[in-house]
């Protein structure tokens, strides 16, 4: 039978992933020693990775080329789709905020905000669900530079420790939710590749609790 196949997060989440599949004992030097490679053996050839963008880990997936895929909690919840999450893996942890200049009174006033993000529907979730009325711009780099030139009032991004921020002169003025790493996996695979897939997350469960 051809090996599952595993879509991972390149970056943090893929060195997380790594050494959590190496916790259940399964070798993942191919993955260490990739070179320029993105399908790599794991374990004894029942696994392979596949290293993608987060925002490819949920069409791979979603689209069956890929069996299970490890991606953060604000791609899924930004992008959706139809694929089930199944484990949240407890790393990769940081939260979605809005932050905006040192000072400013955000809350205050009537007239629309502007808002800048990578992160269009959850910033428009967010604000629709409190009533307010803002105009949203995607930026795809360094969103903490949009209020600084004057482009927006705040912005809606991860934080982590919040030190981009302060050294940006924004303060977070509300946590949206918290966010970490899950294990999402294809609708159609968890049928036909049922047993398979059920021993992986039964490991990796009992791993993640020691």
């Amino acid at each position: 039978m051809k090996p599952l196949r595993i879509a991972l997060t390149k970056g943090r989440l893929e060195k997380d992933t790594v050494a959590l599949l190496e916790k259940i004992g399964l070798d993942c030097a191919a993955v260490k020693n990739k070179g320029r490679k993105l399908i790599l053996p794991v374990g004894s050839g029942q696994y392979e990775v596949v290293l993608a963008k987060a925002a490819d880990v949920i069409t791979y997936v979603e689209h069956g080329v890929c069996d299970l895929g490890v991606v953060g909690k604000d791609t899924i919840t930004e992008y959706g789709g139809s694929y089930y999450e199944v484990l949240d893996l407890g790393f990769g942890r940081c939260r979605f905020a809005v932050a905006a200049p040192k000072g400013a009174d955000f809350w205050s006033g009537y007239s629309a905000k502007t808002i800048a993000t990578k992160y269009p529907n959850i910033a428009r979730s967010f604000f629709e669900s409190r009533g307010m009325d803002v105009r949203i711009i995607k930026i795809e780099g360094s969103v903490e530079l949009a209020p600084l030139l004057g482009l927006s009032d705040a912005i809606v991004d991860i934080v982590e420790t919040g030190s981009t921020l302060k050294e940006n002169g924004l303060e977070v003025v509300e946590t949206i939710c918290n966010i970490s790493a899950r294990l999402i996996v294809n609708t159609a695979g968890l049928k036909l590749r049922k047993q398979e897939i059920e021993q992986l997350l039964d490991q990796l469960e009992r791993a993640n609790q020691q």
